[in-house]
């Protein structure tokens, strides 16, 4: 059910511009709304793309928060190749269909 709730987060970052402006606003009480693992939250919190990347979020959802959070693409790219080599391979989702593959 995690994995949901950080797509479904991230999601409607890129969605909804009520929910943007609340990131911006107060993300502590945007984030109390979903059902995070303190991993999650670690992640989300510090925009460790990579991590969030390995633990499964899809991409292009997650090009759309590295954009947020001010990324270039070819940022984007190194952090999702960095979050492998340090936290291993992608955990769950689709991406994990991939394994063998990081580089």
């Amino acid at each position: 059910m995690s994995l949901y709730c950080i797509q479904k987060l991230l999601y409607q970052l890129n969605r909804d511009p009520y929910t943007r402006q609340r990131y911006h606003d107060n993300f502590e009480s945007l984030l109390e709304e979903y059902e995070l693992t303190k991993e999650e939250l670690g992640a989300i919190r510090e925009g460790d793309i990579g991590l969030l990347y390995v633990m499964g979020v899809n991409g292009q959802i997650l090009m759309h928060y590295s954009a947020l959070i001010g990324q270039e693409w070819d940022e984007y790219i190194h952090a999702m190749k960095e979050g492998v080599k340090s936290h291993g391979p992608v955990r769950a989702g689709i991406y994990t269909l991939l394994k063998g593959s990081e580089s």
